[in-house]
């Protein structure tokens, strides 16, 4: 796994791409920023709404996230917005609800 150096360091060596992902396209080994500025790494190759990430925040730690935190990916050297699908979205809006 990566330190929270290294992933900072890939995000501010990497260009910005005009190209928008999917979070489906999100693989092992990504490099993300969460929308509450925290950086981590992938831990898996999974689909849908939640995906496991070793998150660089106020400590280290692995769990899981929902993909609508997700802000920003780094893929060699690139950095991609991402995208939601519907359902995802729908999804967003349903357990908004219930932590409001």
């Amino acid at each position: 796994m990566k330190t929270k150096n290294e992933i900072e360091k890939a995000f501010a060596v990497a260009s910005t791409s005009e190209e928008v992902l999917l979070t489906n396209d999100i693989k092992k080994g990504d490099l993300i920023q969460e929308t509450n500025e925290w950086y981590g790494e992938v831990l898996d190759n999974c689909r849908g709404n939640i995906r496991v990430c070793n998150i660089h925040g106020y400590f280290e730690e692995a769990g899981s996230i929902y993909v609508w935190d997700i802000k920003r990916i780094c893929k060699k050297e690139t950095i991609y917005s991402i995208k939601l699908t519907d359902k995802q979205l729908k999804a967003q809006e349903m357990v908004s609800a219930f932590l409001r």
